[in-house]
């Protein structure tokens, strides 16, 4: 059985979530089993992580947690409606898009990588409202 590109973006967008909530956990264990922080002291907005890349994880993770639902529901909407051939030739791009902002939001908050980091979710965005566009059979 082959995935459709929809199924396979929506899948991918699961699991790039689920590899920064791994990477998030083995972080603070990390933190926590090398006695630099105490298991019940971690901010929820990363703010007390040490390490710039610790907090910028805790970021890109929350991202995906915000964004990565808009997404999914498009793409479950389109595929249970029968419509995945709406969301099937960008979900690739979407999917590369979501991977390619929380790498860049990893590796630098530098004004340069803002600025690929925002063009890789305003991609996102308008992938989006052209599905909800066309799905809702407004165009």
């Amino acid at each position: 059985m082959s995935l459709s590109p929809s199924a396979f973006a929506l899948l991918g967008l699961i699991a790039w979530t689920v590899l920064l909530v791994l990477l998030l956990v083995n972080q603070r264990g990390l933190l926590v089993m090398t006695g630099r922080m105490k298991v019940n002291i971690f901010a929820a907005d990363g703010s007390n992580t040490p390490g710039a890349f610790g907090q910028r994880l805790v970021r890109a993770h929350a991202n995906c947690v915000e964004n990565v639902p808009l997404f999914a529901a498009a793409l479950l909407y389109a595929m249970v409606s029968g419509q995945s051939v709406v969301t099937d030739p960008l979900a690739p791009t979407l999917l590369a898009a979501r991977i390619v902002q929380s790498v860049v939001h990893l590796i630098s908050t530098s004004a340069l990588f803002v600025w690929l980091r925002f063009a890789a979710f305003f991609v996102q965005l308008l992938i989006l409202i052209w599905w909800l566009l066309r799905l809702s059979g407004l165009i």
